[in-house]
């Protein structure tokens, strides 16, 4: 089972908008596959995408899911486990899965997901404090991480798409732990070099400020669990310029950017899934209107319409190049995965 992370420590780089083009085209390129989304974000993007978008009700479909006994999230699992923390108890996982197809056509039919909830943040809190504990005979800290990994091992899907936000949290690092590819989205910007660093310092423990850190970052912790840690399987180059593509003003930070990936591929060559960095990159251009047409419909670029579209009681045009140009960039990360 491939269980793909799509994570940055850094915010604004279209992480969730591209999780949610990327898992329906690939859902929809090959329909003979379970796939299964998990919302790991209390913002829950993705999940109000697949369930409808802005203009088809996603809001209120989402909560409509969360107001269900048991409550049909990622929160409701999670809230079931605080009364289990440290040993797997016998549950349905198929409570915990919504069937995103019966609120938005737009979405496949093979594709499932569960929903993202606000409780978690709430959660990390009682997450932390549990992993915390010192029981004799018992890893804490490895059975809460675990926590994820228990339900998938309840669920049979081919492949599994992660999307987190962009924090360290207790329920990122269970993410984390559940997956065994990365895909890390950043922009053509400094910021998002650093980015790259910092997630490999929190997800290996590569590259810190001082080695005084080392024996207590996760990736020691997983280490002598005897688990092993997900591999970089994909940096996607987000929103380059829509007309001057990799050829910009950008050009130097990217290319800056492709040197750091090759040193740390250099030094680190267990932690990817690529050895070059032509294969593990790819660039994606702004998708514009094109794209914001597209999730407040939670619509694919497949299936979107041209022309004028209503989003907010407001015609809004989508030009077909332009989508067809969003698509065969959203093919391009769908063929390295």
């Amino acid at each position: 089972m491939s269980i793909y992370l799509f994570w940055n420590n850094k915010g604004g780089t279209g992480k969730t908008s591209l999780t949610f083009q990327t898992v329906t085209r690939f859902s929809e390129l090959n329909p003979d596959k379970k796939v299964l989304v998990i919302d790991i974000c209390p913002q829950a993007n993705i999940s109000e995408m697949l369930l409808g978008g802005q203009e088809g009700n996603g809001s209120d479909n989402l909560l409509k899911q969360q107001g269900k006994v048991p409550r049909c999230s990622i929160g409701g699992y999670f809230d079931y486990r605080l009364s289990s923390p440290f040993t797997v108890p016998d549950f349905d996982a198929s409570s915990y899965v919504t069937k995103p197809n019966k609120f938005n056509e737009n979405v496949p039919k093979n594709l499932d997901l569960i929903c993202g909830d606000a409780l978690l943040e709430l959660q990390s809190i009682a997450m932390n404090t549990l992993a915390n504990n010192d029981i004799p005979g018992v890893n804490a800290w490895l059975s809460v991480i675990d926590w994820l990994k228990n339900l998938l091992d309840k669920l049979d899907y081919d492949y599994i798409f992660l999307d987190t936000n962009p924090s360290f949290s207790m329920y990122t690092q269970i993410a984390i732990a559940a997956s065994n590819k990365v895909v890390l989205p950043v922009m053509a910007d400094d910021s998002s070099r650093r980015a790259i660093q910092n997630a490999f310092s929190l997800i290996y423990g590569q590259r810190l400020p001082s080695e005084v850190y080392r024996n207590y970052t996760f990736a020691k912790k997983l280490e002598d669990a005897g688990r092993a840690l997900p591999k970089i399987h994909l940096i996607i180059k987000n929103r380059i310029t829509q007309y001057m593509g990799d050829a910009s003003a950008f050009k130097a930070v990217l290319t800056a950017m492709d040197d750091d990936v090759n040193e740390l591929i250099d030094d680190y060559p267990n932690s990817f899934t690529f050895s070059d960095v032509a294969d593990g990159m790819v660039s994606v251009r702004d998708f514009g209107t094109t794209g914001i047409v597209a999730f407040a419909r939670g619509c694919p670029f497949s299936v979107m319409p041209s022309g004028k579209l209503s989003v907010a009681g407001r015609r809004v045009g989508v030009k077909a190049d332009y989508r067809d140009a969003a698509l065969l960039c959203i093919d391009e990360v769908v063929s390295k995965l």
